[in-house]
């Protein structure tokens, strides 16, 4: 039970999603969106201005960039701003050296086949993009429409908006010939926007589209910005007969008559790969499964990718790959085959290898949305069809593929590299990402998921050829590691890499991407300890908010058996025997391991996967032959990259459980904006509280509240609310942290009449949180819970309860098992009101148990804090400072000694 700052209303507003605004979620430590914001109004402005429906113009947006402008910075289709207007110049297009293009070739990943690559015969020639081609200078052609210069548009998101309307205004004119009001009669419009040269592509992102306006978006913008599209399901998109498409591309493969492995919703087409480049198999029959999918990224135009891919000197190949604006999804080789394109045997033979035509690094890049959700779309019809598990060690990036052997390891590619949001594409797959948690004490053996938020680090990139390095303060997918928990400490490394620039994208010893699953090793504070690569590495963890708990009976823990370290490998070959009386040969280096990797005794792994059989598919232009062994693999997490290590050498153990919540209490504070933030109790007083983690925004509105029972850290406790014109409201624990209050719900108007609300806990012993309210002349009244957002009949309890200035339920403070009152005189005097558990008269006499306690400006029932079983109370003075005053179970000096437990909490005019 909580009070605000001192004064006739003693308690302060706080609640939830359910209050003026949408719910901010997942914001830790600093800002969040207020209710609105300059964003939303200017897509009002610009939808008034050109007349187009502000629902579908928010909707193209979101369907583009997702209301982010990325600091006008370039995506890798070119794209800019909000309304991802393209203008691509020749001075634009990445031009990849030889050696460069070399590195994407040859991926059989099988020594065997790598060795008969010719480098000196393989295609090398510059890839080409015509940067004349219209669908490249949307943005050009949307900037004269509003007489505004390209680089307003590009920078500026206003004008981005206005630009966008404008080309969507000029789409429907062409197509229709007026601007109807209606929001379903734009659909030529937004299928023009989307630049496909093909009616099923403008229309696949043009159903997208209004999927948005029927169903609704909310979302906070990197940059703070709440936006709201709200849901219009009774709109009717109304198709023309006669799709408006941009003009086809010059020089691209025509597709042959195969029909792609694709979902209904994809517009997808089939060319196939040189038979050289990839081997004919018959997966996923005779135990020859399918377990991955690797997502890449081309580096190069999607023209170029094909021709390399046809060219059968490449030695590479791809089953699919999907184009830049999300509009064709093209197959190259059948998903029975196995595509050379990870670099790597055992991979290529398990996994589905899909492209994505884009850079991995490039100035300001970023991945459009009508790409991810073709991605998505593919992906997901993929795992259903094959089994994959919707999860980051099933659906991985090329950089997590490991390197087979020794000399593989240091030249493995990185892509997608650090701009592909993982944790919002694995959320399009519908996948549980862990993402926007609030947080929870860890400890050693545990597994948790590591998701850090896709936000702004520095990054650089070195480009061999200029010499020059290029630094980035973009969003990215992934946390530094360092081997002390300091941003201070040395960087992570891996013995392969050598020595390397920490923050080069390229270097991906020391970071840790989003969504893997480790082993925690130690806890300390904001930072977390994984067992990485054979070392604890550190990351950066707020309140544990990076993280999500992996539940102990889902995952399968590994560790050494004895005491020696454990061998790690790049691949999983078959035992020698194995081959005999197949025909094929021994492999050179079958049973080698990676040298420089290992498993000290004492750590812990996290298996990618259940244990397989060693296999080797000898294979060709013609269906081969499967060797199977029976020494068994586990793959697992081992650094940034999967590996392997043999079921005999390691054993499983139990990972540990979740630390508790239930015995946690929390600290609520709101700011002067309005914002709802909450300290989680971490249940060592030494550092009381974690992180805090924004829960809400738009509090403001409240001028008094109360919790009816304690705040706990997994998401207990309820709310009572009332705004200013006297109305209260109820808000329900919702039992999740991250979103503790459900919906709000209306208790009554008229509650203006009491100046204080002080939710009381079980008072009356029917095990129900009751409320007591004092009016304007003095007189306490009890309301008894019901359980449910309503309370019993009032009873009148006392009177002349007017000479306090605080009021606080403080739960058992003198250990009978009933709920206790203190009570403060302005003059500081602290009063203690022992609970009867007698609904018709809950307290005792009183009795003095302190003086001076006007020091404070807000004082908190908090609840247990520091884990001892009895009840303590916070104080916060005038100079922002937090006290601790320890319950020490006693009714004459109920509380200990006090202690600091914090500064600078005056930033906040109410504390819960």
């Amino acid at each position: 039970m909580a009070y605000g700052v001192a004064g006739a209303v003693a308690v302060t507003a706080f609640g939830s999603v359910a209050v003026a605004a949408p719910r901010t979620v997942g914001v830790a430590q600093g800002g969040g969106g207020q209710p609105g914001s300059a964003l939303q109004a200017q897509f009002a402005e610009a939808a008034k201005e050109f007349k187009v429906p502000q629902s579908v113009l928010m909707a193209v947006s979101y369907r583009q960039t997702l209301w982010e402008d990325h600091d006008g910075k370039p995506s890798t289709s070119g794209a800019y701003n909000v309304m991802g207007l393209t203008r691509v110049m020749p001075g634009d297009v990445a031009r990849p050296s030889a050696q460069e293009q070399l590195a994407h070739l040859n991926m059989s990943g099988d020594p065997a086949v790598m060795k008969k690559f010719d480098a000196k015969k393989a295609p090398t020639s510059e890839p080409s993009v015509d940067t004349n081609d219209p669908a490249l200078h949307t943005l050009d052609a949307a900037a004269k429409l509003i007489g505004e210069p390209v680089d307003a548009v590009r920078t500026d998101a206003a004008q981005s908006i206005r630009a966008g309307a404008a080309l969507l205004a000029q789409y429907q004119r062409a197509a229709t010939g007026s601007l109807p009001a209606a929001p379903g009669g734009w659909y030529p419009a937004v299928a023009r926007y989307s630049q496909a040269s093909d009616a099923k592509g403008a229309g696949a992102f043009a159903d997208r589209v209004f999927d948005s306006v029927r169903s609704g978006e909310s979302r906070l913008t990197t940059d703070g910005q709440r936006l709201a599209l709200p849901a219009d399901p009774a709109v009717k998109p109304v198709k023309p007969s006669k799709m408006p498409l941009a003009a086809a591309t010059p020089g691209k493969t025509a597709a042959d008559a195969t029909t792609p492995e694709c979902p209904s919703g994809l517009n997808c087409d089939f060319i196939p790969a040189d038979p050289n480049n990839y081997n004919v198999a018959n997966r996923p029959d005779n135990g020859f499964d399918i377990r991955q999918i690797v997502i890449h990224d081309t580096e190069s135009p999607y023209q170029a990718a094909v021709d390399h891919f046809k060219d059968p000197k490449s030695s590479a190949s791809a089953h699919y790959i999907v184009k830049d604006d999300g509009s064709l999804v093209t197959q190259l080789v059948a998903t029975k085959d196995e595509s050379y394109h990870a670099g790597n045997k055992t991979v290529n033979m398990h996994a589905l290898g899909i492209e994505h035509v884009g850079f991995a690094m490039k100035t300001g890049s970023w991945y459009g949305e009508p790409l991810y959700d073709s991605s998505a779309t593919l992906v997901k019809y993929l795992a259903d069809r094959f089994g994959i598990p919707l999860d980051r060690e099933h659906i991985i990036g090329h950089d997590e593929v490991p390197g087979p052997l020794d000399t593989y390891v240091a030249g493995q590619h990185w892509d997608p590299g650090p701009f592909w949001d993982w944790n919002h594409y694995m959320s399009l797959l519908g996948a549980p990402t862990g993402v926007g948690g609030a947080g929870q004490p860890l400890t050693a053996g545990q597994v948790v998921k590591v998701v850090p938020p896709f936000s702004a680090q520095t990054t650089t990139y070195y480009d061999p050829d200029t010499k020059v390095r290029t630094t980035f303060d973009q969003p990215v997918n992934f946390g530094y590691l360092y081997a002390t928990p300091s941003t201070g400490g040395d960087p992570l490394a891996d013995p392969y890499l050598g020595t390397q620039v920490a923050t080069e994208g390229p270097n991906w010893a020391n970071k840790v991407v989003a969504g893997g699953q480790y082993v925690v090793a130690d806890w300390q504070g904001d930072w977390t300890a994984i067992w990485y690569g054979g070392q604890k590495a550190w990351f950066y963890n707020p309140g544990g908010q990076y993280t999500a708990v992996v539940s102990p009976s889902a995952p399968v823990v590994l560790k050494a058996k004895g005491t020696d370290p454990v061998q790690v490998y790049g691949r999983s070959y078959p035992e020698d025997a194995a081959y005999a009386g197949t025909g094929v040969p021994v492999q050179g280096s079958n049973s080698a391991s990676l040298t420089k990797y290992s498993i000290p005794a004492g750590q812990a792994y996290v298996a990618a996967g259940a244990p397989v059989a060693g296999d080797y598919y000898y294979g060709g232009t013609t269906l081969g032959t499967l060797v199977k062994g029976t020494q068994t693999f586990y793959p697992i997490r081992y650094n940034h990259r999967i590996a392997w290590v043999k079921t005999a050498d390691v054993e499983q153990v139990t990972p540990a459980g979740p630390v508790r919540a239930d015995n946690r209490y929390d600290l609520l504070a709101r700011d002067a904006n309005g914002g709802f933030w909450q300290y989680q109790g971490s249940g060592d007083i030494a550092q009381p509280f974690l992180t805090r983690f924004k829960i809400g925004t738009g509090w403001g509105i409240y001028n008094a509240m109360t919790d009816l029972s304690d705040f706990r850290a997994d998401g207990q406790g309820d709310l009572i609310a009332r705004d200013t014109s006297g109305v209260a409201w109820y808000y329900k624990g919702s039992g999740d942290p991250a979103a503790p209050f459900g919906d709000r719900v209306k208790l009554g108007a008229g509650w203006g009449a009491f100046t204080s609300l002080v939710g009381a806990g079980d008072l009356t012993g029917d095990g129900r949180a009751d409320l007591i309210a004092r009016d304007g002349n003095g007189k306490l009244w009890l309301y008894p819970g019901t359980g449910g957002p309503a309370f019993g009949n009032r009873t009148q309890i006392g009177s002349s309860w007017q000479i306090y200035d605080q009021i606080l339920s403080t739960g058992d403070l003198d250990g009978d098992g009933k709920g206790d009152f203190v009570a403060r005189e302005p003059s500081g005097k602290l009063w203690f009101y022992p609970g009867t558990g007698s609904a018709v008269q809950p307290f005792g006499d009183r009795h003095q148990v302190g003086t001076g306690w006007n020091i404070y400006n807000a004082i908190v029932s908090s609840g247990d804090l520091n884990g001892d079983g009895k009840p303590d109370l916070t104080g916060r003075d005038a100079d922002g400072k937090l006290w601790f005053y320890p319950g020490n179970g006693g009714s004459v000096q109920p509380f200990g000694d006090r202690r600091q437990i914090g500064t600078g909490w005056n930033i906040y005019n109410a504390l819960l």
